[in-house]
């Protein structure tokens, strides 16, 4: 994927219906990205329009730049599925200029310009006010990993999970979604352990909250349909045969939960688990999550999300012309916790 970054003047950067973007675009089987500068009227139409603080990067956004992807809808785009930053303009009676807000999932950096840009004009009904003692930096080192890691919680507590049932395993733990999901189940009590292949990243994810690390493969490759009874429950942001392996070492009447295709998205498994141990496999979708539900797990976050550890979660922060590298980490599950990308440095 080519770059081409076209400096800005002071002068236009500071006309603020001008601003700097992270354009991908399509010529035939090939994608380019560009960094270049926008104007209000190339944005699409929305009652909000937002000055971005803040974004982050995802695997999502990984996956809507290399050729033949099925994630974005349209070209040109500005890639980026989520964002925080403050409202400049609204014809939207519940949004006022200065307020400061989130957007993370729907079309935002698939099918509708997203956060990497200086700005974002959006539905209305997309947008999440942030809790007054939640700073936007703090929101998008939260971001959407943040908010999966909080539905995936909720949903186990809802199956009846408690701290007494055994540890809880997170595979992919140094990614966005499994640090924030470290943090998490540590915070509400829960014993964590934590999944990675990365060795170097041990004293990160106890510092996070977990009891002990495991590689990858956490038991003997034995050949048994069915493993030991190792965990309470798993939260799963890796799919593929880590979701596999899962599934078949949870205990009776467990749960698996599923957010994450880093590791692939085909799944080789059995009904065993099933209908031997009653282990339950339950999917975690935060894209199209209703706008009631966003806002009141947002609502909920700055009290549920241990804030002492968001600072721990941060890789790097970077600016638009540092994207494209970023995007080739994430691809490569390179990432540790999260990158933010400052549109506007």
């Amino acid at each position: 994927m080519a770059v081409n970054v076209v400096p800005g003047s002071p002068a236009f950067y500071s006309d603020p219906m001008r601003f700097p973007a992270f354009v991908l675009d399509q010529a035939g089987d090939e994608i380019s990205a560009t960094v270049t500068e926008l104007s209000d009227d190339e944005l699409p139409p929305g009652e909000v329009l937002i000055r971005v603080e803040w974004s982050a990067i995802n695997f999502k956004d990984a996956l809507a730049s290399r050729p033949g992807n099925r994630v974005a809808r349209r070209f040109p785009l500005v890639p980026g599925v989520e964002l925080t930053g403050s409202v400049e303009e609204s014809t939207h009676p519940s949004w006022a200029p200065g307020q400061r807000v989130l957007v993370q999932g729907y079309d935002l950096g698939v099918a509708h310009h997203g956060g990497f840009a200086g700005y974002a004009r959006v539905p209305a009904e997309w947008v999440v006010p942030l809790p007054d003692d939640l700073p936007c930096r703090t929101a998008s080192i939260i971001g959407l990993a943040g908010f999966t890691a909080l539905v995936s919680l909720r949903r186990l507590v809802h199956h009846g999970t408690s701290p007494g049932d055994g540890p809880i395993l997170v595979t992919g733990a140094t990614g966005g979604v499994g640090s924030a999901a470290v943090a998490l189940l540590a915070h509400a009590g829960f014993e964590v352990v934590a999944s990675t292949g990365k060795a170097s990243e041990h004293a990160y994810l106890t510092q996070l909250g977990a009891s002990r690390v495991v590689g990858r493969q956490f038991t003997a490759a034995d050949g048994r349909t069915l493993g030991p009874e190792l965990w309470g429950g798993v939260v799963d942001c890796v799919g593929g045969s880590a979701l596999a392996e899962a599934l078949r070492t949870v205990r009776y009447g467990g749960a698996v939960v599923a957010s994450g295709l880093t590791g692939g998205h085909e799944l080789a498994t059995t009904v065993y688990p099933f209908i031997v141990r009653g282990v339950a496999l339950l999917g975690i979708d935060t894209v199209a999550t209703p706008i009631a539900a966003r806002r009141m797990l947002w609502h909920d976050m700055a009290n549920e999300f241990p804030l002492l550890h968001c600072e721990d979660m941060v890789d790097t922060e970077i600016g638009l012309a540092d994207v494209t590298s970023a995007l080739a980490r994430a691809m490569d599950a390179a990432v540790r916790g999260r990158i933010l990308v400052a549109p506007w440095r």
